[in-house]
């Protein structure tokens, strides 16, 4: 059906080619074979490289009448089964080229390996053929993952997740079981479904997929776990301490009772029994958290933090200070700062200063 001839330059083989007249071809509106020929064009078509070059394929094509008299296409160009495609500039060959390499490496991963064939696209039109990709008809996969989502603030969404491929099926906005088992029925197959412990889903997949086993996921199974368990432990704190052996006098202090004393010798700490202190002495009067706050200067939240704490090691929170570099120049900074020196930068300078001399006297 083609004749041509090739044309080689030092950048470029071209491909010059012609439709052979008077053979007919299909409409591509009613399908009926028609020789009528109207003119002539030529279409520039890449394809992928030969010998290392690109490669160019100017190719001459009929414009022919449809002879059909219902057809609403009066012209329409032939086309070559496997070297043209109607809209397109590249042959299918290339065009699937171009679609793998997007696949496997997106945009601008995509345009840099295309280069390196000789095929020179930008990484956007690399994404707009990857966008133009078919996805694969969805199977409803066996092991099926139900979780919700944000989209925004306390707006939720739903999102199924192919548990065993790790690949998105689909997602909606809000929580509605009606919605989850309509999509279940229209899906049938689904042998275990994964959820966290909302009702909302439960009843969905119970409607849905009755047959179906519902399994709480990893996430879900540790996360209620560390919340039962904190949960627990917080309820029963006044009775671990006599779950403890007895120590005896021969046994070394245990490290949480040196962890406190390293607190209580901190300035968070003394800080925090001073406040403990003075709360519980002002409560213990009978007066309000609201006159105590006023009194203190502290604010009402914070009064009852300290009013309902047994002791002050609960409202200590912060670990114990680490050392720093600066330890040693505290008491002169302190009285720089007295002096009315606010400046950072003067008072750096002032403690390089005093650095070297002291390790030019040392």
């Amino acid at each position: 059906m083609l004749v041509g001839s090739i044309d080689v330059s030092d950048a470029v083989v071209a491909v010059h080619a012609r439709t052979r007249s008077g053979v007919p071809a299909g409409c591509t509106g009613c399908g009926q074979l028609s020789a009528w020929c109207h003119s002539r064009y030529v279409r520039r078509l890449a394809d992928v490289t030969l010998g290392g070059r690109p490669l160019r394929i100017d190719l001459s094509v009929r414009r022919l009448y449809c002879e059909n008299p219902v057809c609403p296409k009066k012209t329409f160009a032939e086309q070559v089964a496997g070297l043209t495609v109607r809209y397109q500039r590249r042959t299918p060959q290339l065009q699937r080229l171009v679609e793998d390499v997007g696949v496997v490496l997106a945009g601008r991963g995509g345009s840099r390996m295309l280069r390196i064939l000789n095929v020179t696209l930008s990484r956007c039109t690399v994404l707009s053929q990857l966008m133009r990709v078919p996805l694969p008809p969805p199977e409803t996969p066996r092991v099926l993952g139900v979780d919700d989502f944000a989209l925004y603030g306390d707006t939720y969404g739903t999102l199924l997740v192919d548990a065993t491929a790790r690949l998105p099926l689909t997602l909606w906005e809000g929580r509605d079981a009606e919605q989850l088992s309509r999509w279940l029925r229209e899906h049938p197959g689904v042998e275990v479904a994964c959820r966290d412990g909302s009702l909302t889903y439960r009843q969905g997949i119970t409607a849905g997929a009755p047959d179906a086993v519902q399994v709480s996921d990893r996430f879900h199974l540790w996360q209620g776990l560390s919340r039962r368990v904190q949960d627990i432990a917080s309820a029963h704190r006044g009775c671990l301490p006599a779950a403890l052996p007895p120590v005896s006098e021969t046994d070394p202090a245990p490290i949480e009772e040196a962890a406190e004393d390293a607190a209580a010798d901190s300035r968070a700490g003394r800080h925090a029994r001073r406040l403990f202190e003075a709360v519980h002495a002002l409560t213990r009067t009978g007066r309000t958290h609201s006159s105590v706050a006023r009194e203190l200067g502290l604010d009402r939240r914070t009064v009852r933090k300290y009013a309902r704490a047994r002791a002050w090691q609960e409202v200590m929170r912060r670990p114990p200070r680490k050392p720093s570099t600066l330890d040693p120049y505290l008491d002169y900074l302190q009285q720089r700062w007295d002096e009315g020196q606010h400046s950072a930068k003067i008072l750096h300078e002032e403690l390089q200063t005093r650095a070297i001399s002291a390790t030019t006297s040392a």
